[in-house]
């Protein structure tokens, strides 16, 4: 089997009902994995196997049904057109309900009427003939079919009594025109405001879009010239002035400036960046002047891969959207059923008109317009929000599971501490020894190298001692000769293995170094250890919080960490971790997840290549934005800014969201089970009955309900 992914943009689709009935359809298709179409993105993910089914034949059957396949350029904002058919769908129904009264010849009002009528039916109301002909041709169910069901009824029972009068009786003389125009109005009032909503959850994607200028300036042999952004190739320098939005990801190679990257991580503060530094296309350089060396291409890069990511997310379904789904897939011949029982038990009562009413009442207010747009309204708006934030859900499904958790695992290097090991303090003061030792340590590109320079340079200590016979030994540090005398610098036993041993007063600053959790190094000269180094790396500083947080949620903070049982310890102590497991391989972090899997769900936070197994195994699984790209892979959440508290804003925002659905749903279930009723005429003999058009008015609310509902997300404030 050779299985393909592709992605297709589908326009015409005027309600969640549309996408439905498309992924039903093409799931029917011989060789189809799996179809998802979103509604709200416009667009449709599928997997096929290519020995069986091809790319064409999934657009034929996607056309066959009455929806188009959109090219990339073509635009997916239908909101004037629909509007243009609200507006005169409103104002023809104004007329049809004062036809009556206006003083003109009776026949004139009629033909004037059924004109009126028509175009409201056939012309604003000719897509629910179009796709409910479609739909039924492949034998799958919407609400295109439950609106032109019931307008017809209202609309061709009035057309026969209007020119065909005499075929019924004085008593049955009705005309329902104006409640077959209003219910028109309505639904496409409501179709008008998903639209709108619609469009209004991808507004950060397309904002993402507008990102990445179309043009750039590259730099090329002391000339510069405008060139499109496709043209652009790996190693070619671009330059970028204060403004301006960098084009592609790459290095700085010349100048600094400070740079905004809110709408890419989230974070508001400019952060400076200056020779060798990274930057991220999309990014704005506010002030300053850069020639940056592309890195990666457009496709490559990571606002790219943002944007495809959120596309992916919002077509993904969460397991309560897919029940909802499948409850909207019988809901519809239900509703036809009780439509025609209702029909006959008024017959049965001899109320004809009553029959005619209600069973057309019971077509218009089921229809599972609201139903069908509670799950994914929402999961868009919440991704938007949390993009906003820096946050990035790739995997909607986890919204659903995140209330649930019992479990919070975390690595420590770049995910509790910054990652960036820097010298806190040392015992040596002496310039000179600094100056060498730095010297020596510029021949070497470990962290604990830079650490100690940078700390060296700090000290007005200069790297320019003519270092001779320099050894690295790996894992233990590296010596040399300064004037024939050796230097070293290093780990205990690297002193132990040149046979210096420590004074009284060095042991001592050594183990007080260790009793803290921090790397301690030790420096000798002349076969005499002359200091240590104090080494740390730095706790970020909303950890304590995030640990507090999910305590007072009751869930349980873990440390697995491949780093030193001390230093580990040490940290775990300070930010209220009591469960602890150091010097721990990739494979036994796995290995705990799942043993702690048998108890309850897990979240793991981590960033390097050896958490990646981890952050799949486990239920929820959070990589942040510094980390390996194969830890951002396998995580269903990606910090962008690497900041922790994200992690408490990604539980906020996920319980939220969950939140809203569950909201939308009950309104949805709630509404039918009382409208349902009503418009059947079950509380006639109380004088209480529903019109076709008061349960278009109905429908029509109840879709919007949900819809603002979902947007509530867009603007939440996440703590």
């Amino acid at each position: 089997m050779s299985y393909k992914k592709i992605s297709l943009r589908i326009g015409e689709m005027s309600c969640v009902n549309c996408s439905n009935a498309i992924t039903k359809a093409v799931k029917k298709m011989d060789g189809v994995q799996e179809a998802n179409v979103s509604f709200a993105a416009s667009e449709g993910i599928f997997i096929y196997d290519e020995t069986k089914t091809s790319q064409k034949d999934i657009e034929a059957k996607i056309e066959k049904i009455g929806y188009k396949i959109l090219k990339q350029e073509d635009n997916i904002d239908d909101t004037k057109t629909v509007l243009l058919k609200v507006l005169l769908s409103i104002v023809l129904t104004i007329f049809l309900h004062f036809a009556h009264h206006l003083n003109l010849p009776h026949s004139l009002i009629n033909i004037a009427v059924f004109i009126a009528a028509s175009i409201v039916q056939f012309g604003c109301g000719g897509n629910f003939y179009i796709h409910s002909f479609k739909s039924l041709k492949n034998r799958t169910f919407d609400m295109n079919v439950l609106v032109a069901l019931g307008t017809s009824a209202a609309y061709f029972y009035s057309a026969f009594v209007l020119i065909l009068p005499n075929l019924f009786p004085e008593n049955l003389r009705f005309i329902y025109f104006d409640s077959a125009a209003m219910i028109i109005t309505f639904v496409l009032l409501g179709r008008y405001l998903e639209a709108r909503a619609k469009v209004k959850a991808v507004d950060f994607m397309k904002e993402l879009l507008s990102l990445t200028p179309k043009k750039a300036t590259l730099f090329k042999n002391k000339k510069i010239k405008e060139v499109a952004v496709e043209e652009l190739s790996i190693g070619d320098i671009i330059e970028i002035k204060s403004g301006q939005n960098i084009a592609l990801d790459g290095v700085i190679v010349n100048g600094e400036g400070e740079i905004d990257a809110s709408t890419i991580n989230g974070e508001s503060m400019l952060k400076f960046a200056t020779i060798n530094d990274k930057v991220i296309g999309g990014t704005i350089l506010k002030f300053g002047y850069l020639h940056v060396r592309v890195e990666k291409l457009y496709q490559d890069t990571i606002l790219f891969e943002i944007i495809k990511l959120l596309k992916e997310a919002g077509n993904k379904k969460m397991p309560i959207a897919r029940l909802a789904d499948k409850i909207a897939s019988i809901f519809v011949p239900a509703v036809i059923a009780i439509s025609l029982i209702t029909f006959i038990v008024w017959i049965v009562i001899g109320d004809m008109q009553m029959a005619i009413l209600s069973s057309i009442s019971v077509l218009i207010i089921s229809c599972p317009c609201a139903l069908g747009l509670a799950t994914p309204i929402a999961i868009v708006a919440g991704i938007g929000r949390g993009a906003k934030e820096g946050i990035f859900i790739k995997n909607p499904e986890i919204l659903e599971i995140i209330s649930k958790i019992k479990f919070a695992v975390f690595d420590k290097t770049g995910t509790l501490t910054k990652g960036d090991i820097k010298v806190s303090k040392s015992t040596i003061e002496d310039r000179e020894m600094l100056s060498i030792f730095a010297s020596l340590e510029a021949k070497s590109e470990h962290p604990i190298s830079h650490a100690i320079r940078n700390f060296a340079k700090k000290a007005k200590a200069v790297e320019n001692y003519d270092i001779q016979n320099i050894n690295i030994k790996s894992g233990f540090g590296l010596t040399g000769t300064y004037k024939n005398k050796t230097a070293a610098i290093g780990t205990a036993n690297l002193m132990n293995t040149l046979n210096i041993d420590m004074s009284e007063e060095v042991k001592q600053q050594y183990e007080e170094g260790l009793k803290y959790g921090k790397t301690t190094i030790l420096a000798s000269f002349d076969n005499k250890i002359t200091g240590v180094f104090y080494l740390e790396d730095e706790i970020k500083k909303e950890a304590k919080n995030l640990i507090d947080y999910l305590k007072a949620k009751n869930i349980e903070p873990i440390m697995l960490t491949g780093d030193k049982k001390a230093p580990s310890y040490f940290l775990a102590k300070r930010i209220g971790i009591e469960n602890i497991m150091s010097e721990v391989l990739p494979q036994e972090k796995f290995e705990k997840i799942k043993s702690l899997q048998k108890d309850g769900l897990v979240l793991f936070t981590g960033d390097g290549i050896n958490d990646s197994l981890s952050i799949k195994q486990a239920d929820i699984g959070i990589a942040m934005n510094s980390g390996s790209d194969i830890a951002k892979e396998s995580g269903d959440i990606i910090i962008m800014n690497n900041e922790l508290t994200n992690v408490k804003k990604s539980i906020e925002l996920s319980n939220a969201t969950l939140r809203v659905i569950k909201q939308n749903l009950f309104w949805a279930f709630i509404y039918n089970i009382i409208g349902i009723p009503l418009a059947s005429g079950v509380l006639y003999f109380a004088d209480i009955t529903l019109t076709p058009a008061i349960a278009g008015g109905a429908m029509s609310i109840s879709s919007i309900t949900v819809v603002l509902n979902s947007l509530r997300l867009r603007v939440k404030k996440i703590r």
